[in-house]
């Protein structure tokens, strides 16, 4: 690498200056890509992702300079997916990650930003995960490979990984590499890539160790620099609770109770999210709305409005249909999911603590996102502190004095001359002093929300325990697929007792029919991915959602008969731990003869089993429920429940 180069492509890397705004649609990449993004509420590119898009999709070598949470990810996933060939079988693009938690967000990323490209694989690759579930999916195919050094040179060695039709490098956080000494191993694969490749080299840091790197296998290479700075407010009181064994809407609910809030804004990935946990909050209660890229801008502003005027208190949104929010009253924002980046947290959470104004951000991180949560904490320069979930005595001491509250404020300001005359004739007909009674009117004010909260049931056949370290929204303990193999080895066959039946909200049983989908043990699936995929992208709650038994290389369901079509055709394209779900109707023997052996342990799930489907539900959701609900709650102001 010259200093005649790095002059050079200074000079001609567009710059992504607040004077003139940039978007994608402007950046040349294909329409799939594109089309991705709208459904995920990317709209503007960040600093690094206006400089290397254009150079990357140019097929320019690029050294970047940017840290981590600056949205380097897509800086380079997006150019390189919008060159992708789909009709290779043989990687095209290989990123090598000094991490496995790396790898695997990576590559989360890549299925995310090509969920617009059909037939399109992604495979992370990494140290302790089997090398069989690797080798199976490598011979099946795929496009991108995602790996820390020693795997990908493993399979290197063994040549199971072909990279004679290899077009592109992507060394990602290169300074990380060369602190856990891969920097030899990274050589040595940048050695056996064909000589033609295109390299993108990141690194937070340039240490001499990767500029000598940068001058040996980059050639003529694009400069990109960027300066992150601290874009947090510090009025803007940052906590942050770990998902662990509790369901994530029960925490959310907790947390609303114990807060003294004005207004919310709870921040989801997806636009069938803001949907369903809008509607369940507002079931519990609150004044809630969704809000997302499927509503009309007239109805997202009308929506806006009754936030601003206190119609509504909670607002349920993805990014995009957030943009733009200035709502003075804001006094808090959840990241009910926590962003992928960084600088969209930074956006999030700066939708509180406005006009001078004090704001608190809560955000939920599962066990395997810490590193996001690390990410953010080092791109913003302000710690996040942990903080426990409000126990059950401390939300009903709130409850009571909430109550206490409101029989005080009635007793000071509402004339009762009426009801002191109702009392009366009551405690007359039924012979029952005055304390009586109004125990009895106590009850009935507080009959729909009950004052405490009910005994916590635990499951005797799933403790706990087993649900500790997961994000458990939608998501049940499988005890019987961890059950030891009885004595001599044989595998424990499915049990043949029928399934419990799936009962409606007038008691009726549901018509079930039992689906099979493409994803088994050996894709390390759990029940609780099956029915948090077929929740949120069928928009069938959890509860219509009937056995299910997995196998080794597949698994069957059972879901209300009469699917719908477009329902149906939607989640074929759906993928669980990046295979997809590729579902059909009745457990087919067919095209998998194979794996149509008994499961080689019971591995039943029930999540119908335990209660009703709520009585406002039905089995498959409206697409347009979102904007219908958002039309009844704009007409309609809510109150606040009791806190």
């Amino acid at each position: 690498m010259s200093d005649k180069s790095t002059d050079q492509t200074t000079k001609s890397a567009p710059a992504a200056s607040p004077e003139k705004s940039v978007v994608f649609a402007d950046l040349g990449l294909s329409a799939p890509v594109l089309k991705s993004l709208q459904s995920v509420g990317y709209e503007q590119p960040t600093p690094v992702q206006a400089q290397c898009i254009p150079h990357l999709l140019s097929g320019c070598d690029v050294l970047g300079t940017a840290q981590t949470g600056t949205g380097k990810t897509a800086a380079f996933a997006l150019p390189l997916l919008s060159k992708i060939d789909l009709s290779k079988s043989k990687p095209q693009v290989l990123v090598l990650a000094p991490t496995r938690e790396l790898a695997i967000q990576v590559a989360e990323a890549f299925q995310t930003y090509a969920s617009g490209l059909k037939g399109f694989h992604v495979l992370p690759v990494y140290g302790g995960q089997g090398m069989d579930t690797q080798l199976r999916q490598l011979r099946r195919g795929v496009h991108v490979v995602v790996g820390t050094p020693g795997r990908v040179m493993d399979h290197l060695r063994r040549k199971t990984l072909k990279l004679d039709e290899l077009q592109t490098v992507v060394l990602d956080e290169a300074d990380e590499m060369l602190r856990m000494g891969f920097i030899d191993d990274v050589e040595w694969i940048l050695e056996h890539t064909p000589s033609e490749r295109q390299v993108a080299l990141f690194s937070a840091t340039m240490p001499a160790a990767i500029r000598k790197i940068a001058d040996t296998y980059l050639r003529d290479p694009q400069i990109v620099k960027i300066k992150t700075k601290t874009t947090t407010v510090a009025a803007i009181e940052q906590v942050y609770w770990t998902v662990s064994g509790t369901n994530k809407l029960d925490a959310l609910t907790r947390m609303l109770e114990m807060e003294d809030f004005d207004g919310i804004i709870i921040f989801v990935r997806t636009k069938s999210n803001t949907i369903d946990i809008a509607d369940k909050l507002e079931a519990r209660g609150y004044s809630a709305a969704p809000i997302n890229g499927d509503m009309s801008q007239q109805l997202r502003e009308r929506t806006i409005t009754q936030l601003k005027s206190g119609g509504i208190d909670i607002l349920v949104a993805t990014d995009v249909a957030a943009r733009g929010i200035d709502v003075v009253r804001i006094s808090h924002v959840v990241n009910f999911d926590v962003p992928f980046d960084a600088e969209v947290y930074t956006h999030r959470i700066g939708r509180t603590g406005r006009a001078g104004r004090s704001g608190k951000a809560i955000l939920f991180v599962a066990p395997r996102e810490k590193r996001l949560l690390k990410t953010i904490e080092r791109t913003t320069g302000q710690s996040i502190t942990p903080v426990d979930l409000p126990s059950r005595e401390q939300v009903n001491k709130r409850r009571i004095e909430a109550f206490k509250g409101k029989v005080h404020k009635v007793l000071a300001e509402t004339k009762l001359e009426f009801f002191h005359q109702l009392v009366q004739e009551v405690s007359d007909e039924s012979n029952v002093d005055a304390q009586q009674l109004a125990a009895a009117f106590a009850y009935m004010a507080q009959q729909d929300k009950p004052v405490i909260l009910p005994e916590e049931k635990r499951s005797a056949r799933a403790p706990a325990k087993r649900n500790e370290g997961r994000a458990s929204e939608g998501r049940r303990s499988d005890e019987s697929s961890r059950r030891s193999k009885p004595a001599g080895g044989r595998p424990e066959r499915a049990s043949n007792k029928p399934s419990r039946p799936v009962l409606d909200e007038d008691g009726k049983q549901v018509d079930m029919e039992t689906y099979r989908l493409a994803v088994g043990r050996e894709h390390l699936v759990q029940p609780g991915d099956i029915v948090g995929a077929i929740a949120n992208e069928a928009g069938i709650e959890s509860n219509y959602i009937g056995r299910i038994q997995l196998f080794d290389g597949h698994s069957t369901v059972d879901l209300p008969a009469g699917m719908p079509k477009e329902v149906f055709e939607h989640l074929k394209k759906v993928r669980i731990r990046n295979q997809a779900l590729d579902i059909e109707r009745g457990p087919s023997t067919k095209k998998h003869s194979a794996d149509a052996r008994k499961p080689r342990r019971s591995a039943e799930f029930k999540p119908g089993a335990d209660k009703k489907p709520s009585a406002d539900k039905k089995p498959f959701a409206d697409k347009k429920a979102g904007e219908a609900k958002a039309k009844r709650t704009a007409k309609r102001p809510m109150k606040k429940p009791v806190a």
